[in-house]
């Protein structure tokens, strides 16, 4: 789902005219084909936000960015693309990536989040962002600091996923969650508009699972099978390195809104 969203996002963002940060997105909102791929990219998040619940963030993280696998595989059977080598082995070492990293993972509820502590320590990097993606002209800054948005989506929502879903807008950091997915989701259209989606979204998915996987381990107490800590290590490595492999490896310009699918993580 958050594939073919990526896709209608990246057709919707390029024919729109230039702009920044929410005002772009303001415009793509009243695009049908933008709504569409953002309906994917909501889609995806449910399914990821109810996985939080219990399964540590650099597993459910590293998955959603596999998902650039799973659309080259769709362009394979169903576009007429023709596999290449490169493409091959990326997608072998990624699916590795994720048996090492489902066979490390131990289910877990995460730790709570103190609101003073999570609105100051999330809410910090989300003005770094917002800064980066009005002020940066390149396409990787911004790519990164929708990365970093996201990952505060992941953290957020992997302290919140527990609780009963009729008391969650009770909750502050739902809030923050909200809108650090709007920032995202705006630095994530603007880098889309001015560069090659396939290398967008590969920086910004491999940003979202380090930092994520760093900070679940860390600070909210996602667990690791006893003695195969470096389980995971190789499998993030495996994951990242697939998704940046993917990315350089992008198809020719032409074929470049459906190639953004395999960047979809």
């Amino acid at each position: 789902m958050y594939a073919l969203g990526i896709v209608a996002q990246t057709v919707a963002a390029r024919r729109a005219a230039p702009g920044r940060g929410f005002g772009l997105l303001a415009r793509l909102a009243a695009d049908r084909l933008y709504l569409l791929g953002f309906a994917g990219q909501v889609g995806g998040f449910v399914l990821a936000f109810v996985a939080r619940a219990e399964l540590p963030l650099y597993l459910v993280q590293a998955g959603s960015s596999c998902a650039v696998g799973v659309a080259t595989a769709f362009g394979v059977l169903a576009l007429g693309w023709r596999v290449r080598p490169v493409e091959v082995a990326v997608l072998v070492a990624m699916a590795l990536g994720l048996l090492l990293l489902a066979g490390a993972s131990a289910p877990s509820v995460a730790d709570e989040i103190p609101v003073r502590t999570g609105l100051v320590a999330l809410g910090a990097p989300l003005l770094v962002v917002l800064l980066v993606t009005r002020r940066a002209k390149g396409v990787v800054p911004v790519a990164v600091a929708a990365g970093v948005a996201y990952a505060v989506v992941a953290v957020a929502s992997r302290s919140l996923a527990d609780e009963p879903p009729l008391e969650l807008p009770h909750y502050p950091l739902l809030w923050l969650m909200v809108l650090a997915a709007l920032v995202g989701q705006a630095g994530l259209a603007v880098a889309l508009q001015r560069g090659s989606a396939t290398a967008t979204v590969a920086t910004m998915d491999s940003v979202t699972v380090v930092v994520t996987s760093v900070v679940g381990v860390l600070a909210l107490g996602d667990r690791v099978a006893p003695g195969r800590g470096w389980w995971v290590a190789v499998g993030v490595a495996l994951v990242v390195a697939g998704v940046l492999a993917l990315g350089r490896a992008s198809r020719p310009a032409p074929a470049e809104p459906v190639a953004a699918a395999r960047e979809a993580a």
